[in-house]
């Protein structure tokens, strides 16, 4: 239950903070079951579905991830498992490394993201900002120009394509975006 989230009521920002502040404020809410109730893990951007049934306690215990013991074997680390394509010399390659082709691939996508610490900040935050606008500002007046101008790292055209939006939406999907739109440091 780490990191930001935050709570949106059509869309009227109500609260951001960590998830257990989130979904006390939630559940202190008058029950309303035509209420458009979305809350966002701020770091990606996505909309994040809660069982709200029961009390608080309940809501708690179901968002934090089941503990449970340690089993026999190698341990979860979260694997998905997903389908590489690649040529015949590639996987040649890689089956001759140490460790096999999939502690290679682990290992080269990490020293590619430690080269650019800066670059992976700007595309996790152009990310979240567009999954957050695609839910709440899709359909509003200057969305697809807005999601440009987040791409491009163009503040003041974002904040133009905004403008007409609703304030929290609005100052909701700037605050994600910002870091896509600081300098990058220079180059040593």
């Amino acid at each position: 239950m780490n990191g930001s989230y935050t709570a949106f009521l059509g869309s009227r920002r109500l609260v951001t903070g960590a998830l257990s502040d989130v979904l006390a404020r939630v559940k202190s809410m008058p029950s309303d079951p035509n209420a458009e109730l979305l809350i966002f893990e701020d770091r990606t951007g996505q909309s994040v579905d809660f069982d709200l049934r029961g009390d608080l306690q309940d809501v708690l215990a179901r968002a934090q991830p089941e503990a449970k013991p340690p089993g026999r074997g190698r341990p979860k680390l979260g694997v998905v498992s997903r389908e590489v394509t690649l040529l015949p010399r590639h996987w040649e390659w890689l089956e001759a490394q140490q460790g096999g082709a999939s502690a290679v691939l682990r290992r080269l996508v990490d020293e590619a993201r430690k080269q650019d610490p800066s670059a992976e900040r700007v595309r996790a935050a152009q990310g979240a900002a567009d999954r957050f606008m695609a839910v709440l500002a899709g359909n509003l007046a200057g969305y697809q120009e807005a999601s440009r101008a987040l791409y491009a790292r163009d503040a003041s055209a974002f904040k133009h394509h905004t403008q007409g939006w609703p304030e929290d939406v609005r100052e909701h999907a700037l605050s994600l975006a910002a870091p896509a739109f600081t300098p990058d440091p220079p180059s040593a």
